[in-house]
């Protein structure tokens, strides 16, 4: 199982700096992936324009929207020349996963219908995949950059059968929430079976997304953070989401055992903290797993 770690991004007030230098320490470190959020009515940074800039500061790691929520955005073609943008100029290192999200108020501020998202994501897709592909569109020929991203390249989000079958039909793997690994066992089994309905050849790949911090305060730095972002969600959800946390290295260790037994491809750690010490802090707890 390959091990991964979000960028900082969506703790409000990450700065430039704090981003470029955990990206490079990212690199640096091993790990295989760097990860983004998203959200629109929060004070995170924007998905894509982030892996921009950490794809200009790194050359190796992988760059993954975990996810970004594409509905909202309503240019399907703007979305889709922006991530084929940033896999151009990153070398073709990204991998793009995409999801409706849950959130009515990223939708009303945007003008879109928060009960018309499903039917515009698979319509978006279809236009998304077709620009991609090298489609005419309008007097100037194809929307670059070219090529395009392809299937290998696309992941989806989420916990539904439309998701499932989005996987099945459009993409190569899933991503799991911050929902713990039971979680993730319901939700792989429902992709594994669309993924055989369909008769996609081998097997889907399988992400998910824990939340950590580690060194002085981790847990009260932890329960701050995540107790604001899921505070949408209610104080019940967001306390439990909070009290999750993998906040000491026995349970980073554990947890990583447990989603890799589990059948987990790739872990993706998410921050609470921006301090860029946490990327060496993290990288030493699993150097002895």
């Amino acid at each position: 199982m390959d091990i991964g770690i979000g960028l900082p991004a969506t703790i409000p007030g990450t700065t430039g700096e704090q981003i470029v230098e955990w990206a490079r320490t990212a690199e640096d470190s091993g790990f295989s992936s760097l990860g983004v959020i998203d959200r629109l009515v929060y004070g995170n940074a924007e998905p894509l324009v982030t892996l921009g800039a950490a794809a200009a500061v790194t050359s190796r790691i992988r760059l993954v929207t975990s996810i970004l929520l594409v509905p909202f955005r309503a240019n399907a073609a703007l979305v889709a020349k922006q991530a084929a943008t940033v896999n151009h100029l990153s070398g073709g290192r990204l991998t793009l996963g995409m999801a409706v999200g849950g959130y009515r108020d990223d939708y009303e501020v945007s003008g879109v219908p928060f009960t018309e998202r499903g039917r515009r994501f698979d319509r978006m897709l279809a236009e998304m995949s077709e620009i991609w592909a090298g489609e005419p569109r309008g007097y100037a020929g194809a929307i670059g950059p070219t090529p395009g991203l392809d299937r290998s390249q696309i992941l989806f989000g989420g916990m539904s059968g439309p998701t499932y079958t989005r996987v099945a039909t459009w993409g190569t793997g899933w991503i799991a929430g911050s929902r713990g690994v039971e979680t993730f066992q319901r939700g792989a089994e429902g992709v594994r079976q669309a993924w055989a309905e369909h008769g996609r050849e081998g097997t889907p790949r399988l992400l998910a997304l824990p939340y950590f911090c580690l060194g002085p305060e981790a847990k009260p730095k932890a329960e701050a953070f995540l107790t604001d972002h899921y505070a949408v969600e209610g104080p019940a959800t967001a306390a439990r989401l909070a009290a999750g946390a993998l906040t000491d290295e026995r349970m980073i260790r554990e947890t990583i055992a447990a989603y890799e037994q589990a059948g987990c491809d790739e872990l993706l750690l998410f921050p609470c903290s921006p301090d860029p010490q946490q990327v060496r802090l993290l990288a030493e707890a699993i150097a002895v797993r």
